[in-house]
């Protein structure tokens, strides 16, 4: 072959690579056909890749014990295989990272996906939440959202838009969703719905994934079209008074401090979705009957549950009284 002892054996080894020109060689001194030759060692290759993968997988598998992997499966996130190894592939996959190490740092770390998350979410939980669980939800709202074609962020056309979002509040649940869905997109809005997983604690989201490009992700966690609105609302508040840097993860507060862009984003829902005049001039005059949180419904252009959701928030009436006038929501996305 022309080559040294050193070299033919470390080619029989696997040390050495078959190369196009040994392949050749070999093909003259040993009748093989040269391809015969360089497939042979793609195969090799490639049985090594795999076995450094799984090993790779192998290594990973702890990071499981903290991920809802079975609730993720049942929503159809990701596939349900039962071994570890093609759990942490999945995930891997579901990620879109080399590693899960990438999307699961070491507490101290500061990088990976679930560090970047928590720096707009750990400031508002009242519970500790699972990292994991909150990394999952996140990334399949950016799944949902970059499926959605949305045009441009347009914010003159968004602020002139917010009478049309109220009057959507009096159409009967679900069917303004999609309806609302389109508008959102229509400038430059994703508005995407992803149930919750096992120690999550939070119900929504709002972020920029591009500059031309917002997401608000609501989970509807509490199943009402008040709470919903007000949600959603919310989000809108964030995108048109905070930077397009921010990004912003609600959760259960239980009385916990708010932050200022907090609490600027939940007075724009508040006197959004009601007029703070005319709730001022509602409140003034008890008792809050049904026929009286109808009337004053219609005279500002709002579905009466969002009227009954505020009295119930300022303790004005009582959290039993007048459910009859709020709806549940079904939303089954985020598969």
């Amino acid at each position: 072959m022309g080559r040294p002892v050193q070299v033919i054996n470390e080619i029989i080894k696997g040390v050495k690579s078959i190369t196009p020109d040994t392949a050749i060689q070999l093909e003259h001194v040993l009748g093989t056909p040269a391809h015969v030759w360089l497939n042979l060692e793609n195969d090799y290759q490639l049985t090594k890749a795999r076995l450094q993968e799984a090993r790779e997988l192998q290594e990973q598998i702890f990071l499981l014990k903290d991920i809802p992997y079975a609730e993720m499966a049942r929503l159809g996130w990701v596939r349900n295989v039962k071994k570890k190894t093609e759990q942490v592939r999945e995930l891997i996959l579901f990620f879109s990272v080399s590693s899960l190490a990438d999307a699961f740092p070491s507490q101290d770390s500061g990088s990976g996906l679930v560090r970047e998350r928590e720096s707009a979410y750990g400031r508002t939980l009242a519970e500790e939440p699972s990292r994991m669980a909150l990394a999952a939800w996140l990334r399949k709202g950016e799944i949902e959202a970059h499926r959605i074609r949305t045009v441009p962020y347009d914010e003159k056309r968004l602020k002139a838009s917010l009478n049309l979002f109220r009057e959507l509040t009096r159409e009967v649940p679900p069917k303004f969703l999609q309806k609302l869905i389109a508008l959102c997109a229509e400038r430059g809005v994703a508005l995407v719905f992803v149930p919750s997983l096992p120690r999550m604690y939070a119900h929504s989201s709002t972020r920029w994934l591009s500059p031309g490009k917002a997401l608000i992700q609501l989970s509807v966690r509490h199943k009402y079209d008040d709470t919903f609105w007000f949600s959603f609302f919310h989000g809108i508040g964030h995108i048109l008074l905070h930077g397009k840097r921010e990004a912003f993860v609600e959760a259960e507060r239980d009385g916990m401090a708010m932050n200022p862009e907090e609490l600027e984003a939940d007075k724009f829902a508040a006197d959004t979705l009601i007029p703070p005049r005319e709730f001022r001039g509602f409140v003034s005059c008890p008792p809050f009957t049904k026929a009286n949180v109808i009337e004053f419904a219609r005279a500002v252009g709002i579905a009466p549950s969002i009227v009954v959701g505020r009295l119930h928030y300022e303790g004005l009436l009582r959290e039993s009284h007048l459910n009859g006038l709020r709806s549940k929501l079904e939303i089954k996305r985020g598969r």
